[in-house]
């Protein structure tokens, strides 16, 4: 069975997102070589990248580009060479290479992935699912990039969960520009 991890930037406060769901704020800070070749080793990883609507339509609106193919050419191949399911009710379609779009039920389909996927899946972003996932304890890690910024108001990733959820820390690494990776798993 392939293992589904959870890999969002929050900011100090706890959230995924600003106010306005933007997320610029949390590559606001990337002059430390140690921090880039660390998001180029997770873009390249391969994978299946899963996400919602917002969340792929804000990555499909930025990774094809050719602003992102000259600025961060490592991570756009990733990204876009990467096979990406999303789902969504409102979608009729999904146009970014390889990615396919499930309207169906989400656990009950992630359930299925996860048993016959022919690698692990990594949910990006795309909060509603990481909440509904988490319910459904389909979730085995939870990567968090803490970032150096305290935004007021925004959105948890966690928002809408009706379990509560046990976390155990297994790593962590600080990066000279302030950003902290931690890396979870549920408890037992």
């Amino acid at each position: 069975m392939r293992k589904i991890l959870v890999f969002n930037s929050i900011s100090l406060d706890g959230y995924f997102c600003d106010k306005n769901d933007g997320v610029e704020w949390a590559h606001s800070n990337e002059g430390d070589q140690d921090f880039l070749d660390f998001v180029k080793n997770n873009a390249s990883s391969g994978g299946i990248l899963l996400f919602g609507r917002k969340t792929y339509q804000l990555m499909e609106s930025f990774w094809p580009t050719e602003q992102a193919k000259q600025s961060m050419p490592e991570v756009a191949a990733g990204m876009n060479g990467m096979q990406k399911i999303v789902f969504s009710k409102s979608l009729n379609q999904v146009t970014w290479e390889n990615s396919k779009l499930i309207k169906g039920d989400l656990v009950t389909e992630v359930r299925k992935l996860k048993e016959s996927a022919s690698s692990d899946i990594a949910i990006l972003g795309s909060g509603s699912l990481v909440a509904q996932l988490s319910d459904a304890g389909l979730i085995d890690e939870y990567q968090v990039m803490i970032v150096p910024v305290a935004l007021g108001e925004g959105r948890s990733q966690f928002s809408g969960m009706k379990k509560r959820l046990n976390l155990q820390l297994t790593n962590s690494r600080v990066f000279k520009n302030g950003f902290v990776f931690l890396n979870y798993v549920p408890k037992k």
